[in-house]
C-alpha cells in the first residue's frame, strides 16, 4: 500500500512512517522545511514538501495515494482558532478526494474529546465526540470526517490518549516537566487521584498500521494503552527524577502557571481501549509513562 502521511517528521509521525515501512508499505511523507524532509527521507520515505495551509500539496499527496494518514497539526496553543481552522480545512480538503474511493483515511483525535470524558467512568470507542462543527476544539474533524463515511471514504479515527510518550516527547508531560524545574516543584492538582490515559508512541504507531490495514470505515480507534495513571503518580515520579519536592496545588492555580495544558491536568479523563484491542488483536507492549519517566527521558528540558 502507498501511504500518504501528514506529520511524518513529528514525534508519533516518525514512528508510524517507520512501522509502515517495516511491515512492507510505501511511504510519501509530507514536510515543511528542509530539516523535516531530512528526517522523513532518512525514515526511507518519499517527501513531498508543502503543510497544512498549503492544501494544494495535500491534494498532490493523496492523488497516487492508496491510504492517508493525518498526523500534522499546528499546536498552536496560544491562538488554538488557527489550529482548528487549518485541521478542517485539512480534513475536508482530504475527505472530499478520497470520497467515493472506499481508501483508508486515518486521522487523529483525542480521548479527551469523547462526550463522556470528566464523567467519573472510562470513555469507550462508542462515546461520542462532543467537538461538532468549525469553532470546536481541532475544528470538529473527527465529526467531519465520520460523515464521509456514506459517501464512500473508509475513515477511521484515531483517539490518542493525552499523553503519547518515549525517548524525545516534547508534548504534555515534557511541558509539565519543564514547568517543575521552574518552579522547583512537581504540583498535582487536590488529592491528584485524577487519571490521565497514555500510550507508548511504538504501540501508537501499531495500531495505526493495524487500523489502516484492516479497519471498517466509521470505526473509532482508541490509543490507549494505560487507561489512567493518576496525576499524583506522575508528578511524584517526576519528582524522584528532577530531584524537587511533589506537592498539591490549587486546579486554577495549575492552568494558570501552565496555560492550556494546566486545565486537562485538573481533568479526571480515563480511557479504555478495548473494543480496540479487540478488533485488532493490538496488544500494547511499550513501556509504561511511570516506566519512560524513571528512565529519565524527561529529565531535560
Amino acid at each position: 500500500m502507498h501511504v500518504f502521511v501528514t506529520g511524518a517528521s513529528g514525534f508519533i509521525g516518525r514512528a508510524v512512517v517507520a512501522e509502515l515501512i517495516s511491515a512492507g508499505h510505501e511511504v510519501t511523507g509530507l514536510a515543511r522545511s528542509d530539516a523535516s524532509a531530512s528526517v522523513v527521507r532518512n525514515l526511507g520515505a518519499a517527501v513531498l514538501r508543502g503543510d497544512l495551509d498549503d492544501l494544494d500539496s495535500i491534494r498532490s499527496g493523496i492523488k497516487d495515494a492508496d491510504g492517508v494518514v493525518h498526523l500534522a497539526n499546528k499546536h498552536d496553543w496560544d491562538h488554538p482558532e488557527i489550529s482548528n481552522r487549518a485541521e478542517r480545512a485539512a480534513v475536508q480538503t482530504i475527505s472530499e478526494l478520497l470520497a467515493g474511493s472506499d481508501r483508508p483515511f486515518m486521522l487523529a483525535s483525542g480521548t479527551a474529546l469523547a462526550g463522556q470524558a470528566g464523567s467519573g467512568r472510562s470513555v469507550t470507542e462508542h462515546d461520542r465526540n462532543s467537538a461538532v462543527g468549525p469553532d470546536a476544539p481541532r475544528g470538529g474533524a473527527e465529526n467531519l470526517a465520520l460523515d464521509y463515511v456514506d459517501k464512500g471514504v473508509r475513515a477511521i479515527p484515531v483517539r490518542f490518549a493525552p499523553t503519547v510518550h518515549g525517548e524525545g516527547d516534547h508534548g504534555f508531560i515534557s511541558i509539565v516537566a519543564q514547568t517543575a524545574r521552574r518552579n522547583g516543584a512537581a504540583q498535582y492538582p487536590g488529592d491528584g487521584a485524577n487519571r490521565w490515559p497514555a500510550v507508548h508512541r511504538s504501540d501508537a504507531a501499531r495500531l495505526i498500521r493495524l487500523g489502516l490495514e484492516s479497519a471498517p470505515a466509521g470505526t473509532i480507534l482508541h490509543a490507549a494503552a494505560e487507561e489512567g495513571v493518576p496525576v499524583r503518580r506522575i508528578a511524584e515520579a517526576l519528582a524522584d527524577r528532577l530531584g524537587v519536592p511533589a506537592k498539591s496545588a490549587p486546579a486554577e492555580q495549575i492552568a494558570d502557571e501552565i496555560p492550556f495544558i494546566g486545565q486537562f491536568l485538573a481533568a479526571d479523563i480515563p480511557a479504555t481501549s478495548q473494543i480496540t484491542r479487540d478488533l485488532l488483536e493490538w496488544q500494547p507492549t511499550g513501556p509504561t509513562l511511570l516506566e519512560d519517566i524513571a528512565a529519565g527521558h524527561y529529565d531535560q528540558p
